[in-house]
């Protein structure tokens, strides 16, 4: 047998998953080192090439992982059965959760975007930022029917939503520079997540 793959752990490959979020969003970057990376999992390197073929590899299988999970919530948002207002909110908190959890997210996707070949790029899009885009579509022709939203195009409230959440958690360089703070808290995710609720309703709400 592959002495590499001798006495692997079930839970081998999402360890490895886990552990290079970990380190992504402890040291702020969008890379990490395969040793920190062996280290820290207590797992050899080399299952690195086993699971994913490369670093490239894990990326993108990092990315699939944070990415599936956003789509499938937003999916099961839009089947409920409540009001478009309520459905919006939740939404947003969600999203500052999620990017308070995977401060990288965006920054890895856009990378991923860029870096790879032509087909890869076009599935990345097709399979989680198309189905986003739809689902603002979606959503915002819901609240306006029911008279709760203004008119908005929904292509600049995706970039608006979107950027509004990940922004703050994809800044620690001005936190730590500008506030003296280095780290992300609860207490600053709970307060963004008020902010960005607050700003995005007000400026999606239908007058009265």
């Amino acid at each position: 047998m592959n002495s590499v793959t001798d006495n692997l752990p079930p839970d081998a490959r999402d360890k490895l998953l886990k552990t290079a979020s970990t380190i992504m969003r402890e040291g702020d970057q969008v890379d990490i080192s395969l040793s920190e990376l062996s280290l820290r999992a207590g797992l050899n390197s080399a299952l690195v090439k086993y699971y994913f073929g490369n670093k490239a590899g894990l990326m993108k299988a990092l990315l699939d992982r944070d990415m599936q999970a956003i789509v499938h919530s937003v999916e099961a948002l839009m089947a409920k059965d409540m009001e478009p207002t309520e459905k919006l909110r939740r939404h947003l908190s969600a999203m500052v959760d999620t990017y308070y959890d995977t401060p990288y997210l965006n920054r890895l996707l856009m990378r991923l975007v860029r870096d790879s070949d032509p087909e890869e790029a076009q599935r990345i899009a097709d399979e989680y930022l198309t189905p986003l885009q739809k689902a603002y579509d979606r959503l915002i022709a819901e609240g306006v029917k029911a008279g709760a939203f203004r008119k908005i195009d929904p292509q600049m409230f995706y970039f608006i939503a979107t950027g509004a959440a990940d922004r703050f958690f994809s800044a620690r360089l001005v936190l730590k520079h500008c506030y003296d703070q280095d780290s992300l808290t609860e207490s600053l995710r709970d307060r963004y997540r008020e902010h960005v609720i607050d700003f995005v309703m007000a400026g999606i709400l239908a007058d009265g």
